[in-house]
């Protein structure tokens, strides 16, 4: 699954943009520089996700929506579309 998808199927179980769950991270002050530990234990808690779902919010969270260029391209499960993630929705993704 690529790393977009995942973020598309967050929303799609949370009814939430990654953009306002990372605004709901940041009034819990996770950021840069948090671990990965309780940020997991909040998503799991309070929106039911799971490590592999978790772990791609810790990521925007943690490090912004720049991923690396190595699947952008690729043919394959795991292929993005761009380097950058889309926050704002799938609904208004422009790639897709």
């Amino acid at each position: 699954m690529s790393f977009q998808k995942y973020l598309d199927n967050i929303e799609a179980k949370t009814g939430l943009t990654p953009r306002q769950l990372i605004d709901r991270a940041a009034e819990r002050s996770f950021g840069p520089g948090t671990k990965a530990g309780p940020i997991l234990e909040w998503l799991r808690d309070d929106y039911d996700l799971g490590r592999g779902h978790g772990m791609a919010l810790v990521h925007v969270i943690t490090k912004g929506p720049q991923i690396s260029s190595k699947h952008v391209g690729t043919s394959g499960s795991h292929t993005d579309a761009s380097d950058t993630l889309w926050l704002d929705g799938a609904a208004t993704n422009p790639n897709g």
